[in-house]
């Protein structure tokens, strides 16, 4: 692995032992993962990203599983994305909602709403009993670029009502979605996409080439929906190609 400005000829991976799947409880899952004491994680992290790697907190992984390879790295080149009939009522439905990107933060009421959201979404699934170090350590992490993309109603006066936050990390020539929280009781808003859609937006005022989704999985209902945002690209283990699935 390599980086013209970063040299990485050094990089340390671990593989983790085997654990349950976060995505198929069902399954066994490994991961490799950076050195976290690697003190060239900020540098090397927009690498990383190409790389097909994620962040979770400090941890910068990848999925490695012997005999699955359900998790596909995808990828948006915004500069070529066009919303289709779908996100363009999404954007019209929700016309009035105000953004603001804020610093990495964790305001009583962003907490508030990201425990109501893990108990109507997670219940009994492990994240539903997260507690403020939890949320600074899974949201904020201590060395990478992070952002608050807040979604709000709009007010005559003040800051509207939270409505969801898209956690996201700038990093090197573009934007990666981390986590998306919002409020459970309105989900025919579309919350979730459109937090997708002002990444987008967010990444084009900047003039950045890609925002990263993490990973698809074909047939999971929770991650299937990255499909929908075309075009998109996929990496296959060396290199971004269009995503075809």
């Amino acid at each position: 692995m390599g980086n013209d400005s970063q040299p990485t000829d050094d990089l340390r991976l671990f593989q983790t032992g085997g654990h349950a799947c976060g995505y198929w409880p069902e399954r066994s899952a490994r991961d490799l993962v950076l050195d976290p004491r690697d003190p060239r994680l900020a540098s090397i992290y927009p690498q990383a990203l190409d790389w097909g790697f994620r962040r979770s907190g400090d941890l910068v992984y990848r999925p490695h599983c012997a005999h699955c390879r359900a998790c596909v790295a995808v990828r948006i080149p915004v500069a070529a994305f066009a919303p289709d009939r779908s996100q363009r009522r999404c954007l019209a439905r929700n016309a009035t909602v105000e953004t603001r990107v804020a610093p990495a933060r964790r305001p009583p009421e962003h907490f508030a709403l990201y425990q109501r959201y893990l108990g109507a979404r997670h219940r009994d699934g492990g994240m539903d009993g997260h507690g403020t170090p939890e949320f600074d350590q899974f949201l904020v992490g201590s060395w990478s670029d992070t952002r608050f993309l807040e979604m709000r109603e709009a007010a005559a006066h003040g800051p509207g009502r939270l409505l969801g936050v898209a956690v996201t990390d700038r990093a090197g020539r573009g934007l990666s979605a981390v986590y998306t929280f919002y409020d459970p009781d309105l989900p025919q808003l579309g919350l979730g996409t459109l937090a997708i859609l002002h990444q987008i937006e967010w990444a084009r005022r900047e003039g950045l080439q890609h925002l990263y989704l993490g990973y698809w999985i074909e047939g999971h209902a929770k991650m299937d929906y990255k499909r929908r945002f075309q075009p998109l690209e996929a990496f296959d283990g060396r290199r971004w190609r269009r995503f075809s699935p």
